[in-house]
């Protein structure tokens, strides 16, 4: 039997989709399932909907993703667990390969997912970015996760000291058990942290999570991002000055970011490099070279997860992993380390005229 376990904070608006496309997806795979809905003390209609749509309800106060999960794991009777998020839609195709890729030998893995609804145009670009480094380093997001029952209890579960990050804690986890698989299909995912303003507090909040991973074990840092509760006005972009500021800085900072490697590659965009867009883009570069600094923690929490590594393959590709990582991070430390002396220099040259 197949199990879907689905964590749920006041999700009423969009579980029913959700639960809707789990019936649909696992009928035309033509295996046994059930869907357990792990409620976490909501206090709005989720359970009712979650009953509603056939689905078993089971009842947390945990306030904290990675144990709500794990309820829901644990009360799972199947021998192949699915966790999807209350606010994404699956679909056959995924199941199906998931469960191929189970077939095969695989502990567990996941796939990327894409937004739905209305969302900044920064954001489609900025998780197709984001999702090649996820699917270099194995990680997958926790929209669509699956594994095994018993790798899930071999793994003892999500890290319940997390309160963010605990697919990927998950996804390494399953990686010293067996195969861990990052399928080429994609779910559908909300974009609601991307509206507005939001989508500056949980960039900004990806960025300070890099630098200081302990912040994860904190519920309260990672609160306004993960755990805010309040989805009533969360189905459109909010259409106020700063929000839509944010969303043009934001699609400026991706767009460079994508596209620096192929920046001086290109004659049309070499000839920019003297005028204003070169100017827009030298800053938006210092920017993100003090975010980059990020990757050094990340290059350390790679290399500690290597020495836990125990299959070989693995161990070989989170080495060029490693390698990518400290390469970037060095690059992004010397932009640092000559762009502070020439700013100096600057600064003081126009303050004397």
């Amino acid at each position: 039997m197949i199990s879907f376990i689905i964590p749920a904070h006041n999700e009423q608006a969009g579980i029913g989709r959700t639960l809707q496309a789990i019936h649909d997806a696992a009928r035309t795979v033509g295996q046994p399932y059930e869907i357990i809905v792990a409620d976490d003390a909501s206090t709005d209609a989720t359970a009712e909907i979650a009953r509603r749509h056939g689905a078993t309800v089971v009842p947390v106060n945990h306030r904290q993703i990675a144990a709500t999960r794990n309820s829901g794991g644990r009360a799972a009777q199947g021998e192949r667990l699915f966790f999807v998020d209350a606010d994404t839609t699956i679909n056959s195709g995924v199941v199906a390969a998931a469960l191929r890729t189970m077939d095969k030998g695989a502990a567990g893995g996941g796939t990327s997912a894409r937004f739905e609804g209305d969302v900044p145009l920064y954001a489609p670009l900025l998780l197709w970015w984001f999702g090649w480094f996820l699917r270099l380093a194995g990680i997958a997001g926790g929209a669509f996760m699956f594994c095994t029952r018993d790798a899930f209890h071999a793994v003892g579960g999500f890290d319940e000291r997390l309160f963010g990050a605990e697919d990927a804690a998950m996804s390494w986890a399953l990686r010293r058990e067996g195969r861990f698989v990052v399928l080429w299909r994609h779910v559908r995912t909300s974009g609601r942290r991307t509206r507005g303003i939001r989508g500056v507090q949980m960039l900004g909040t990806l960025i300070l999570m890099g630098v200081f991973p302990g912040m994860l074990r904190r519920r309260s840092s990672v609160k306004k991002v993960w755990y805010d509760s309040n989805r009533e006005d969360q189905h459109k972009i909010l259409d106020t000055l700063t929000a839509q500021a944010a969303n043009i800085i934001l699609l400026l900072i991706t767009v460079v970011a994508v596209t620096n490697p192929i920046w001086d590659r290109i004659a049309w965009l070499r000839s920019l490099s003297d005028g204003p867009a070169g100017t827009i883009r030298f800053v938006i570069n210092i920017f993100i070279c003090h975010a980059g600094l990020a990757l050094w923690p990340c290059a350390y929490l790679l290399g500690r997860e290597l020495f836990r590594q125990t299959r070989w393959l693995e161990r070989l590709k989170q080495v060029v992993v490693l390698g990518l990582c400290l390469r970037l991070a060095w690059v992004c430390t010397w932009g640092v380390i000559c762009f502070w002396p020439w700013f100096y220099h600057w600064w003081t040259h126009s303050l004397n005229g």
